[in-house]
């Protein structure tokens, strides 16, 4: 008989920056599994297309517009699924923002700021707000998006990785103090992933081939590869696991 651990039916999963990318991987397995997914990114018609497409191969779907790095859109986000739904069971903060390409000493104010914004406020007071829904219904699990970077600093990404080292932390700090509440977190730590997103590595020929020369596997993952250690970590699979921070890098930091 095949495992239940893995089922989500009945589910309330929000994943932010889920209209492209390792974010809409999570959402599409998640909702593969039976959970009903919001679909949240900054343009609510990308995220239809993605919530539209989840439907369309018999998942359960919705499109939400937030941009994380504004407080009353996260505020305005948590309304609507208290109205809609009146409970949250899982919180995947995924969306992120990385303006800046270049050297450390270079950083322009507004990149450093927007980076600030998003990476580390806006996951910090998504967490509240998602654990405060989760506290009512008793429990829940949070998986927030890090980076190899939050261990090892990227070159030429430098406030980029100060974010990540930061979503690390705050992991941990949110795992032990929502244990009480039933509440587990867990961070994922992508490597050299082939998304949008990661732009800038893949057009600079001789970084991205530095890059994957350090990597045992010899390449760069894709986004899915990313999804399934999410549905652990917000399955019953994990039951027993919170304050973790899994690495899934081909063997990078070996």
């Amino acid at each position: 008989m095949a495992t239940q651990l893995f089922d989500l039916t009945g589910k309330v999963a929000l994943v932010t920056g889920a209209s492209r990318g390792i974010g809409e991987a999570i959402a599409r397995l998640l909702a593969e599994q039976g959970a009903l997914v919001i679909v949240s990114s900054r343009k609510l018609e990308d995220c239809e297309a993605v919530a539209a497409d989840i439907r369309a191969q018999g998942g359960k779907a919705e499109a939400l517009a937030c941009h994380i790095g504004e407080m009353a859109q996260i505020e305005a986000a948590f309304a609507a699924l208290r109205e809609r739904h009146g409970r949250l069971d899982i919180l995947v903060n995924n969306a992120a923002a990385n303006p800046y390409f270049g050297h450390i000493l270079d950083t322009p104010v507004e990149a450093f700021d927007k980076t600030m914004d998003v990476n580390m406020r806006g996951y910090f007071y998504m967490s509240v707000e998602g654990a405060k829904l989760m506290r009512e219904s008793g429990g829940g699990a949070i998986v927030n998006t890090a980076s190899v970077n939050g261990l090892t600093p990227g070159m030429l990404q430098g406030v980029y990785s100060v974010t990540k080292a930061a979503v690390i932390s705050m992991t941990k700090a949110f795992a032990q103090e929502c244990a009480e509440f039933n509440i587990r977190v867990n961070a994922l730590l992508p490597g050299l992933t082939k998304t949008k997103f990661a732009g800038a590595l893949f057009t600079h020929e001789n970084i991205y081939n530095e890059a994957v020369s350090k990597i045992p596997l010899k390449r760069h993952a894709e986004p899915a590869e990313m999804a399934g250690t999410v549905l652990y970590l917000v399955s019953d699979a994990s039951s027993y696991v919170t304050g973790e921070c899994v690495v899934v890098d081909g063997g990078l930091t070996i």
